[in-house]
């Protein structure tokens, strides 16, 4: 369900014979089974200024077009190749004449833009990576003139950028924010009426120091894991949902909801947390939740790699620090336990 960078063409498209390199058809020893090419990391900000108040939109863009002729490849002949420059010169041009407002909507005008100019192109696949610019909180910026001040600096609610009131916020300044990475990547196909549009988020780290569980696995002589009654849960979230619907969803709100169905699941009440038994569990009721409350989207996936915190023994330690320890662990990256689903509504053949 979810889209590689470019199609496998059907064999339909692959019979007859070939073209050498002298100009003379030749029956087919081989096959160009894919193909494809294009700019990639094609970086652009874009600045909407509305009176006294700016928003911003950083990209990375690639832009990949696959041409219904290879004789590119098989002739050497380039008089249907569209530059990579020139791809680079439309993310910019596009920008200009028509603002941006999301990386999905974007991606859409640029695919559809070299399948309306360019006749010969198949089929546009259009990867953009959002930089996560947030404005700067204005109590931020306040100055510090006193010492009782300086033990009141980030005990306001301005970290959490999504819920305060928008006078608060700067008008022309901002701040990287890299608490995940927002992407998409559209295809479009000439023959295909539906256009493919997947959102994601990838680098969202997250971890609790309690409420997880891990116990009543597989016991048998491969086994040295004892039962997790009570341990550190860390993972860093990548997810990736596809629509069915692109007309009516506002892509950028529906982002934003799937993060913070992530993190409700993941940490609960922010008094009383949740229980999670297992990571597939927590995957699962997080994946469930997007497909309840969003009903454009058909199909989702989500990976959660393991990030390990071992407990450091300190047994033989007791004259220093005497008795049990569960303040000090270590964190170990590999390997790591990775745990991912899919789930998808089961009328999407009919979607």
């Amino acid at each position: 369900m979810f889209a590689t960078p470019l199609r496998q063409p059907s064999s339909a498209s692959g019979g007859g014979p070939a073209v050498s390199m002298d100009g003379q058809e030749t029956p087919f020893q081989y096959e160009i089974t894919d193909h494809g090419y294009g700019k990639d990391a094609v970086k652009v900000l874009h600045v909407s200024r509305k009176g006294p108040v700016h928003t911003i939109q950083e990209f990375e863009v690639g832009t990949h077009l696959k041409l219904y002729s290879k004789k590119d490849y098989y002739q050497g002949n380039n008089s249907d190749i569209v530059a990579t420059d020139s791809q680079k010169n439309t993310v910019y041009l596009l920008a200009k004449k028509y603002g941006i407002e999301s990386p999905e909507k974007f991606a859409l005008l640029l695919g559809q833009h070299f399948l309306n100019k360019y006749s010969h192109v198949e089929e546009a696949h259009i990867h953009v990576e959002t930089y996560p610019w947030q404005r700067v909180c204005q109590e931020e910026t306040k100055a510090v003139t006193s010492q009782s001040q300086v033990g009141q600096v980030g005990q306001g609610g301005c970290n959490n950028f999504s819920s305060i009131d928008n006078r608060s916020l700067h008008n022309h300044a901002f701040i990287f924010t890299p608490t995940a990475l927002h992407y998409c990547d559209v295809v479009i196909r000439r023959k295909d009426p539906k256009q493919t549009v997947i959102s994601g988020i990838k680098g969202l780290r997250v971890l609790k120091t309690t409420q997880s569980s891990f116990v009543n696995f597989v016991n048998d002589e491969f086994r040295s894991l004892p039962d997790q009654y009570d341990r550190i849960f860390s993972t860093v979230v990548e997810c990736s949902w596809e629509y069915s619907d692109t007309q009516t969803v506002n892509f950028s709100r529906a982002w934003q909801v799937v993060k913070n169905i992530i993190l409700r699941n993941f940490a609960g009440d922010p008094q009383v947390g949740v229980s999670s038994p297992s990571v597939q569990h927590t995957l699962y009721l997080s994946e469930k939740q997007v497909l309840d409350v969003i009903p454009q989207v058909s199909v989702i996936s989500m990976t959660m790699p393991n990030k390990h915190y071992f407990n450091f023994d300190t047994k033989p330690f007791q004259q220093i620090v005497p008795g049990d320890n569960n303040e000090v662990f270590i964190p170990v990256d590999k390997p790591h336990g990775t745990i991912y689903a899919q789930l998808a509504r089961k009328n999407l053949s009919h979607l």
